[in-house]
């Protein structure tokens, strides 16, 4: 049986949004230890993603967000601009990409079912970002169903914000997939999905791939963090 049905990879292929006004985060969003480690991916200028900070000088992201979404064709690594922390006009850090690292078994297609599992690539950034600025998240193993997690992005209705979504849980786990009530909306392609733990820093356990829906309800598809992205970190780094 199907769980899942009406997948939309959830990248926002829309021109950047400008004018924003600067202001302090949610108070949702300052209960995230370490939230600033989550920047836009301001894509060619044109579209954006989100991605998180796993590593100085490495960005984990939903591997569909470095594909032209109408050509299928690679976007090239330097039109790629990682913006971490950002909060309205001010930006905890802001680095170019160099070098990007998709998984091995990801092929990009159109169609949105087929960006399900192994949607996942690391980023290289041209200059480390310093841990006193800002401290990149753990990764940890891939949560079981009815785990509590929480998902932390930028999207096109709050473009230059983070927006938490917290708490949510698994609702199955397929292969190399998560089923989540997370609700996500366009850009939050490539967002962190954080385990949810008291007293304890969150750690990424999936990233968003795309936003879906199961019967009547609204959910999101993550991909997992399998071996793969231990082969990913060494080719981009």
């Amino acid at each position: 049986m199907r769980l899942f049905f009406g997948v939309v990879a959830a990248c926002l292929m829309l021109a950047m949004p400008q004018g924003a006004t600067a202001g302090d985060p949610s108070v949702s969003v300052r209960s995230v230890p370490g939230w600033e480690a989550v920047g836009r991916l301001n894509i060619a200028g044109r579209s954006m993603c989100t991605g998180a900070l796993i590593a100085p000088n490495l960005v984990l992201t939903a591997a569909h967000c470095l594909y032209d979404q109408h050509s299928g064709r690679a976007i090239k690594p330097s039109s790629i601009r990682f913006e971490a922390g950002l909060n309205g006009r001010r930006i905890k850090a802001a680095r170019t990409v160099t070098k990007v690292a998709v998984h091995p078994k990801y092929q990009f297609r159109r169609q949105g079912e087929s960006q399900i599992g192994h949607d996942i690539a690391v980023l290289r950034l041209d200059r480390p970002i310093s841990r006193s600025e800002i401290q990149p998240f753990a990764m940890a193993a891939a949560p079981q169903r009815g785990d509590a997690v929480g998902v932390l992005s930028y999207t096109h209705l709050q473009a230059t914000r983070p927006s938490l979504e917290q708490p949510c849980h698994v609702l199955a786990r397929q292969s190399e997939t998560l089923v989540m009530s997370c609700r996500v909306e366009f850009g939050a392609s490539g967002a962190p999905v954080l385990a949810v733990t008291p007293g304890q820093a969150p750690r990424v356990v999936s990233v968003v791939s795309a936003k879906a829906a199961m019967g009547n309800r609204r959910v999101s598809i993550g991909t997992t963090l399998d071996q793969a992205v231990q082969l990913l970190i060494r080719r981009a780094g």
